[in-house]
Protein backbone atom coordinates (compact mmCIF):
# COMPACT_ATOMS: atom_id res chain seq x y z
CA UNK A 1 0.00 0.00 0.00
CA UNK A 2 1.37 3.40 -1.00
CA UNK A 3 2.18 5.85 1.75
CA UNK A 4 0.28 9.15 1.68
CA UNK A 5 2.22 11.84 -0.18
CA UNK A 6 2.87 14.77 2.17
CA UNK A 7 4.60 18.00 1.12
CA UNK A 8 6.47 20.64 3.10
CA UNK A 9 6.68 23.70 0.83
CA UNK A 10 8.82 26.79 1.27
CA UNK A 11 12.12 27.52 3.00
CA UNK A 12 14.89 24.95 3.37
CA UNK A 13 17.85 26.57 5.09
CA UNK A 14 20.52 26.37 7.76
CA UNK A 15 19.79 27.55 11.29
CA UNK A 16 23.02 28.89 12.77
CA UNK A 17 22.52 28.13 16.47
CA UNK A 18 24.86 28.85 19.39
CA UNK A 19 26.10 25.25 19.32
CA UNK A 20 26.59 25.17 15.52
CA UNK A 21 24.81 24.98 12.17
CA UNK A 22 21.77 22.73 11.75
CA UNK A 23 19.51 22.05 8.79
CA UNK A 24 16.08 23.61 9.14
CA UNK A 25 13.31 25.74 7.73
CA UNK A 26 9.75 25.09 8.87
CA UNK A 27 8.58 23.22 5.70
CA UNK A 28 11.71 21.04 5.70
CA UNK A 29 11.23 20.34 9.41
CA UNK A 30 7.58 19.47 8.77
CA UNK A 31 8.52 17.08 5.96
CA UNK A 32 11.17 15.39 8.11
CA UNK A 33 8.70 14.70 10.90
CA UNK A 34 6.00 13.60 8.45
CA UNK A 35 8.53 11.07 7.16
CA UNK A 36 9.21 9.91 10.73
CA UNK A 37 5.44 9.40 11.04
CA UNK A 38 5.44 7.03 8.06
CA UNK A 39 4.43 9.38 5.26
CA UNK A 40 6.00 9.69 1.80
CA UNK A 41 7.41 13.10 2.72
CA UNK A 42 8.84 15.54 0.17
CA UNK A 43 10.43 18.96 0.44
CA UNK A 44 9.54 21.58 -2.17
CA UNK A 45 12.12 24.35 -1.99
CA UNK A 46 15.27 25.70 -3.65
CA UNK A 47 18.95 25.78 -2.79
CA UNK A 48 21.88 27.50 -4.43
CA UNK A 49 24.40 26.09 -6.87
CA UNK A 50 26.95 26.35 -4.09
CA UNK A 51 28.71 24.12 -1.58
CA UNK A 52 26.06 24.85 1.04
CA UNK A 53 23.39 23.79 -1.45
CA UNK A 54 25.22 20.49 -1.98
CA UNK A 55 25.41 20.04 1.80
CA UNK A 56 21.70 20.86 2.17
CA UNK A 57 20.63 18.19 -0.30
CA UNK A 58 22.99 15.60 1.15
CA UNK A 59 21.87 16.32 4.72
CA UNK A 60 18.16 16.14 3.85
CA UNK A 61 18.74 12.87 1.99
CA UNK A 62 20.65 11.46 4.95
CA UNK A 63 17.63 12.30 7.09
CA UNK A 64 15.47 10.20 4.79
CA UNK A 65 13.86 12.97 2.77
CA UNK A 66 13.14 12.89 -0.94
CA UNK A 67 14.75 16.01 -2.45
CA UNK A 68 13.66 15.58 -6.08
CA UNK A 69 11.51 18.72 -5.75
CA UNK A 70 14.30 20.88 -4.34
CA UNK A 71 15.44 23.08 -7.23
CA UNK A 72 18.99 24.38 -7.82
CA UNK A 73 18.91 28.11 -8.60
CA UNK A 74 21.40 30.95 -9.10
CA UNK A 75 20.96 32.41 -5.62
CA UNK A 76 22.81 31.56 -2.39
CA UNK A 77 21.48 28.84 -0.11
CA UNK A 78 19.53 30.31 2.80
CA UNK A 79 21.01 30.85 6.26
CA UNK A 80 19.31 32.07 9.44
CA UNK A 81 21.08 33.32 12.55
CA UNK A 82 19.23 31.90 15.57
CA UNK A 83 19.68 33.13 19.13
CA UNK A 84 17.94 31.50 22.07
CA UNK A 85 16.45 33.13 25.16
CA UNK A 86 17.02 31.65 28.63
CA UNK A 87 13.88 29.58 28.12
CA UNK A 88 15.13 28.19 24.81
CA UNK A 89 12.81 30.40 22.71
CA UNK A 90 14.40 31.14 19.31
CA UNK A 91 14.83 34.58 17.72
CA UNK A 92 15.63 34.68 14.01
CA UNK A 93 17.68 36.92 11.73
CA UNK A 94 16.65 35.77 8.26
CA UNK A 95 18.81 36.62 5.23
CA UNK A 96 17.01 37.89 2.12
CA UNK A 97 17.58 37.32 -1.61
CA UNK A 98 18.33 33.63 -1.15
CA UNK A 99 17.50 30.45 -3.03
CA UNK A 100 14.19 29.65 -1.32
CA UNK A 101 12.93 33.10 -2.34
CA UNK A 102 13.13 31.82 -5.92
CA UNK A 103 11.34 28.44 -6.04
CA UNK A 104 10.33 27.76 -9.67
CA UNK A 105 7.01 26.14 -10.58
CA UNK A 106 7.59 23.21 -12.93
CA UNK A 107 5.53 20.48 -14.62
CA UNK A 108 6.94 18.07 -12.03
CA UNK A 109 5.53 20.24 -9.22
CA UNK A 110 2.17 20.33 -10.97
CA UNK A 111 2.15 16.53 -11.00
CA UNK A 112 3.23 16.39 -7.36
CA UNK A 113 0.41 18.75 -6.38
CA UNK A 114 -2.22 16.60 -8.07
CA UNK A 115 -1.10 13.54 -6.09
CA UNK A 116 -0.47 15.15 -2.71
CA UNK A 117 -2.64 14.12 0.23
CA UNK A 118 -1.38 16.98 2.38
CA UNK A 119 0.72 20.11 2.03
CA UNK A 120 1.99 22.51 4.67
CA UNK A 121 3.29 26.01 3.93
CA UNK A 122 3.78 29.29 5.79
CA UNK A 123 3.99 33.01 5.21
CA UNK A 124 7.77 33.39 5.21
CA UNK A 125 8.48 31.93 1.75
CA UNK A 126 5.80 34.24 0.36
CA UNK A 127 7.95 37.33 0.99
CA UNK A 128 9.12 37.07 -2.65
CA UNK A 129 6.84 37.10 -5.69
CA UNK A 130 8.54 34.11 -7.32
CA UNK A 131 8.08 31.70 -4.44
CA UNK A 132 4.66 33.13 -3.55
CA UNK A 133 3.38 32.49 -7.08
CA UNK A 134 4.89 28.99 -7.03
CA UNK A 135 3.12 28.18 -3.76
CA UNK A 136 -0.23 29.47 -5.05
CA UNK A 137 0.05 27.53 -8.31
CA UNK A 138 0.85 24.37 -6.34
CA UNK A 139 -2.12 24.88 -4.01
CA UNK A 140 -4.47 25.65 -6.90
CA UNK A 141 -3.35 22.51 -8.74
CA UNK A 142 -3.90 20.30 -5.68
CA UNK A 143 -7.38 18.75 -5.58
CA UNK A 144 -9.67 19.86 -2.77
CA UNK A 145 -11.75 16.76 -2.21
CA UNK A 146 -12.55 15.42 1.24
CA UNK A 147 -9.56 14.10 3.12
CA UNK A 148 -6.84 16.20 1.51
CA UNK A 149 -5.22 18.62 3.93
CA UNK A 150 -4.02 22.08 2.94
CA UNK A 151 -2.35 23.37 6.09
CA UNK A 152 -1.38 27.03 6.40
CA UNK A 153 1.07 27.07 9.33
CA UNK A 154 1.22 30.84 9.40
CA UNK A 155 4.69 31.27 11.01
CA UNK A 156 4.86 35.08 11.09
CA UNK A 157 8.53 36.05 11.08
CA UNK A 158 9.95 39.58 11.54
CA UNK A 159 8.24 41.86 8.99
CA UNK A 160 7.89 39.19 6.29
CA UNK A 161 4.10 39.08 6.03
CA UNK A 162 1.12 41.17 4.96
CA UNK A 163 -2.64 41.08 5.22
CA UNK A 164 -2.81 40.12 1.52
CA UNK A 165 -0.54 37.09 2.04
CA UNK A 166 -2.50 36.00 5.11
CA UNK A 167 -5.86 36.27 3.37
CA UNK A 168 -4.72 34.61 0.14
CA UNK A 169 -3.29 31.64 2.02
CA UNK A 170 -6.28 31.29 4.37
CA UNK A 171 -8.55 31.23 1.33
CA UNK A 172 -6.56 28.31 -0.10
CA UNK A 173 -6.27 26.41 3.18
CA UNK A 174 -8.67 24.07 4.94
CA UNK A 175 -6.52 23.97 8.11
CA UNK A 176 -4.95 26.99 9.82
CA UNK A 177 -2.25 26.61 12.48
CA UNK A 178 -1.46 29.70 14.51
CA UNK A 179 0.05 30.53 17.88
CA UNK A 180 -1.33 32.90 20.48
CA UNK A 181 1.00 35.79 19.57
CA UNK A 182 0.17 35.43 15.89
CA UNK A 183 -3.55 35.31 16.69
CA UNK A 184 -3.30 38.77 18.27
CA UNK A 185 -1.64 40.16 15.13
CA UNK A 186 -4.05 38.47 12.73
CA UNK A 187 -7.09 39.53 14.77
CA UNK A 188 -5.94 43.14 14.55
CA UNK A 189 -5.11 42.96 10.84
CA UNK A 190 -8.44 41.34 9.97
CA UNK A 191 -10.39 43.44 12.50
CA UNK A 192 -12.14 40.48 14.06
CA UNK A 193 -13.57 42.78 16.71
CA UNK A 194 -13.49 40.51 19.76
CA UNK A 195 -10.90 39.91 22.50
CA UNK A 196 -12.19 36.39 23.16
CA UNK A 197 -9.72 33.82 21.87
CA UNK A 198 -12.15 31.03 20.94
CA UNK A 199 -14.45 33.51 19.25
CA UNK A 200 -11.51 34.87 17.24
CA UNK A 201 -10.65 31.34 16.14
CA UNK A 202 -14.20 30.50 15.15
CA UNK A 203 -14.58 33.79 13.28
CA UNK A 204 -11.46 32.91 11.28
CA UNK A 205 -12.89 29.47 10.55
CA UNK A 206 -16.14 30.98 9.37
CA UNK A 207 -14.56 33.73 7.29
CA UNK A 208 -12.29 31.34 5.40
CA UNK A 209 -14.46 28.18 5.46
CA UNK A 210 -11.80 26.26 7.38
CA UNK A 211 -12.32 22.67 8.48
CA UNK A 212 -9.91 23.02 11.39
CA UNK A 213 -7.97 25.64 13.32
CA UNK A 214 -5.03 24.71 15.54
CA UNK A 215 -4.04 27.21 18.22
CA UNK A 216 -0.83 26.64 20.16
CA UNK A 217 -0.24 28.56 23.39
CA UNK A 218 3.26 27.44 24.37
CA UNK A 219 3.41 26.17 27.93
CA UNK A 220 -0.29 26.99 28.36
CA UNK A 221 -1.44 24.17 26.11
CA UNK A 222 -3.01 23.92 22.67
CA UNK A 223 -6.46 23.81 21.10
CA UNK A 224 -7.92 22.24 18.00
CA UNK A 225 -11.20 23.67 16.82
CA UNK A 226 -13.44 22.01 14.24
CA UNK A 227 -17.01 22.95 13.32
CA UNK A 228 -18.31 20.34 15.80
CA UNK A 229 -15.70 20.01 18.56
CA UNK A 230 -12.99 21.62 20.63
CA UNK A 231 -9.95 19.67 21.77
CA UNK A 232 -7.61 21.03 24.46
CA UNK A 233 -4.37 19.42 25.61
CA UNK A 234 -1.99 20.50 28.36
CA UNK A 235 1.64 21.05 27.36
CA UNK A 236 3.82 18.46 29.16
CA UNK A 237 6.52 19.75 31.50
CA UNK A 238 9.92 18.81 30.08
CA UNK A 239 13.54 19.94 30.35
CA UNK A 240 13.77 22.24 27.31
CA UNK A 241 16.94 22.15 25.20
CA UNK A 242 15.42 24.43 22.57
CA UNK A 243 12.01 24.82 20.93
CA UNK A 244 13.28 25.01 17.34
CA UNK A 245 11.15 22.72 15.19
CA UNK A 246 8.73 21.72 17.96
CA UNK A 247 5.77 23.40 16.26
CA UNK A 248 6.66 21.77 12.94
CA UNK A 249 6.81 18.34 14.59
CA UNK A 250 3.39 19.03 16.15
CA UNK A 251 1.90 19.88 12.76
CA UNK A 252 3.47 16.92 10.99
CA UNK A 253 2.31 14.45 13.64
CA UNK A 254 -1.21 15.84 13.57
CA UNK A 255 -1.39 15.70 9.77
CA UNK A 256 0.00 12.17 9.58
CA UNK A 257 -2.38 10.85 12.24
CA UNK A 258 -5.39 12.49 10.59
CA UNK A 259 -4.41 10.96 7.24
CA UNK A 260 -4.23 7.58 9.02
CA UNK A 261 -7.80 8.11 10.23
CA UNK A 262 -7.13 8.93 13.89
CA UNK A 263 -9.81 10.91 15.78
CA UNK A 264 -8.93 14.57 16.37
CA UNK A 265 -8.35 14.09 20.12
CA UNK A 266 -6.03 11.12 19.61
CA UNK A 267 -4.05 12.93 16.90
CA UNK A 268 -3.87 16.01 19.12
CA UNK A 269 -2.48 14.07 22.09
CA UNK A 270 0.17 12.40 19.94
CA UNK A 271 1.18 15.76 18.45
CA UNK A 272 1.56 17.28 21.92
CA UNK A 273 3.71 14.41 23.18
CA UNK A 274 5.93 14.47 20.11
CA UNK A 275 6.44 18.25 20.23
CA UNK A 276 7.36 18.00 23.90
CA UNK A 277 9.98 15.38 23.05
CA UNK A 278 11.47 17.58 20.31
CA UNK A 279 11.83 20.39 22.87
CA UNK A 280 14.16 18.14 24.87
CA UNK A 281 16.48 17.74 21.86
CA UNK A 282 18.81 20.24 20.19
CA UNK A 283 17.87 21.22 16.64
CA UNK A 284 14.69 20.82 14.66
CA UNK A 285 15.05 17.31 13.19
CA UNK A 286 15.27 14.97 16.16
CA UNK A 287 14.62 11.33 15.31
CA UNK A 288 11.57 9.86 17.01
CA UNK A 289 11.97 7.28 19.77
CA UNK A 290 10.09 4.03 19.20
CA UNK A 291 7.73 4.82 22.09
CA UNK A 292 6.28 7.77 20.15
CA UNK A 293 5.79 5.96 16.85
CA UNK A 294 2.18 4.96 16.23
Amino acid sequence: MNKPLVIGMGEALWDVLPEGRKIGGAPANFAFHAGQAGMDARVVSAVGRDALGDETLLTLQQKGLNTDAVARVDFPTGVVQVTLSEGGIPQYDICEGVAWDNIPFTPALDELARNAQAVCWGSLAQRSEVSRNCIYRFLDAMPSEQGRLKVFDINLRQHFYSIDVIEASCQRANVLKINEEELVIVSELLRLGTPLVEQQCRLLMERFSLDMLVLTCGSNGSYIFTPVETSFRVTPLVQVADTVGAGDSFTATLVADLLKGAPVGVAHEHAVQLAAYVCTQQGAMAEWPEALRL
